[in-house]
């Protein structure tokens, strides 16, 4: 599945970050659609994680599961932009490890 021009880019995130990556997002071009730009959507989440032995977690503490909540944000990207798109999000992400997930788009309505 080579051939795609655009895909789409889910980030989760403490909703205290949301301006701070929305910020980034915009400086990259991200979620340009047409005529407007800054174009995203956000949900509410709840994330699960325990952090290990020798991690250093923005939240909860070692050996412990942590549930809290959070916002999965997703936003339309070019496929030639993917790369300064996930550096620009991991600038300002406060995770030691950010879920980031790429999805290749077959098909866009634009």
């Amino acid at each position: 599945m080579e051939n795609f021009q655009y895909c789409k880019i889910e980030i989760f995130i403490p909703e205290t970050h949301l301006s701070a990556l929305q910020g980034a997002l915009q400086s990259v071009d991200a979620g340009h659609i047409g005529n407007y730009d800054s174009c995203l959507s956000y949900s509410q989440v709840t994330g699960c994680w325990r952090p290990l032995e020798g991690s250093s977690p923005y939240s909860g503490k070692e050996n412990a599961v942590s549930t809290e909540p959070e916002l999965k944000v997703e936003v339309t990207c070019l496929r030639d932009h993917i790369d300064i798109t996930i550096d620009a999000i991991k600038k300002i992400h406060p995770y030691e490890i950010p879920v980031i997930n790429v999805i290749p788009l077959y098909r866009t309505s634009f």
